[in-house]
């Protein structure tokens, strides 16, 4: 590193700060994305000459000045982040990034995982899907064929139960993959127990944590997208291809179940690309028509979470969510959340 380049840390609980990295990353035309949780810069006297951030597991929101883009300069940074979240306790970094930055990634000691032709996934660790699927094998390598669900769970609902229901009876073995990451009002945790919980009595059915292989649209780095529909597909294509590359081969996976989404146009559209990756791989995908309750209402998440916030604890949510949620919900170790639902309520 030239000897006038300076790596440090750029405090963003300091408002010159952030703006700074906030103004330099436009300048190269990008945006700053409210999550990050750390990040540093390479200053040339108090010139921000290069950044990189990280938010969870996720390094992003790189941006090199033009004359030093030919110096090994990222690595540096690449290491300080690395560094930062292992002290954070992620342990097993990643990297989203557009297909023609991979080799400089490649070159600070990062692995690609999968690739569309927009974007790269990498990871640090070299054998970090091996190990993944290592986990879930010690337990279910019957050699089965098997289906797959990717939930979230927010929390879990009579809707999911539906679907698990339904993908059991139309596959020998079934797993089911809960969105890991922090980013709902019920915690990982307490969501994935819940679906442990609510899917108990199927025999067939196996409940894992996503872990960094399920790519969410919460947690996907989309600092260099554009437009919010671009921002849909790369994800979808991305999140689809990772699974259907690594994750379903070794599995046996050859069918996904999806509900129908007659209200999220997002929701809609990531179903509509899967219809259209996941074939490529011998993959089918299962569209299954949303449940309703005895009122003729669909069944949903957000719906449970709009009667908490609005008071309602009672019976009226067995309409919605299995008795193991509903006990749940009705204990102590929900009310804080309850209370959070109730507070964002009266904020609106």
């Amino acid at each position: 590193m030239d000897k006038q380049l300076v790596l440090r840390e750029i405090l963003l609980t300091i408002y010159d700060e952030q703006k700074l990295l906030s103004d330099f990353l436009v300048r190269h035309n990008l945006r700053y994305e409210e999550d990050i949780e750390y990040a540093v810069g390479l200053f040339e006297d108090y010139r921000l000459m290069a950044c990189g951030c990280c938010s969870g597991s996720i390094l992003k929101c790189f941006a090199v000045e033009e004359q030093l883009r030919k110096k090994n300069i990222l690595g540096n940074i690449v290491s300080a982040l690395v560094s930062n979240r292992f002290n954070e306790g992620y342990f097993e970094p990643i990297v989203i990034t557009p297909s023609r930055n991979s080799i400089l990634f490649i070159n600070s000691g990062f692995h690609p995982v999968a690739e569309t032709d927009d974007l790269v996934f990498l990871e640090h660790r070299a054998d970090g899907v091996e190990r993944f699927i290592a986990d879930i094998h010690k337990s279910y390598n019957n050699g089965e064929q098997a289906g797959a669900i990717i939930m979230n769970c927010n929390p879990f609902t009579k809707g999911h139960r539906y679907l698990v229901e339904y993908a059991a009876e139309h596959c020998e073995l079934l797993h089911i993959f809960v969105v890991q990451e922090d980013r709902s009002i019920f915690p990982f945790d307490h969501r994935f127990r819940l679906v442990q919980l609510g899917v108990s009595d199927l025999n067939n059915v196996h409940v894992h944590a996503g872990g960094n292989y399920i790519i969410s649209s919460a947690t996907f780095p989309s600092y260099f997208v554009k437009k919010e529909d671009d921002k849909v597909k790369m994800q979808a294509e991305l999140d689809a291809t990772l699974f259907a590359s690594r994750i379903a081969p070794p599995l046996n996976i050859n069918v996904r179940f999806v509900g129908t989404e007659p209200n999220c146009v997002v929701t809609k559209q990531y179903n509509s690309i899967l219809k259209m990756v996941l074939p490529n791989f011998g993959i089918k995908v299962i569209e299954i028509e949303r449940c309703k309750s005895s009122d003729g209402e669909v069944i949903s998440a957000s719906r449970v979470r709009q009667l908490l916030a609005e008071g309602t604890v009672d019976k009226l949510l067995l309409k919605l969510v299995p008795e193991s949620t509903y006990e749940y919900l009705t204990s102590e170790s929900a009310s804080y959340i309850i209370d959070a639902l109730r507070n964002l309520k009266a904020t609106e």
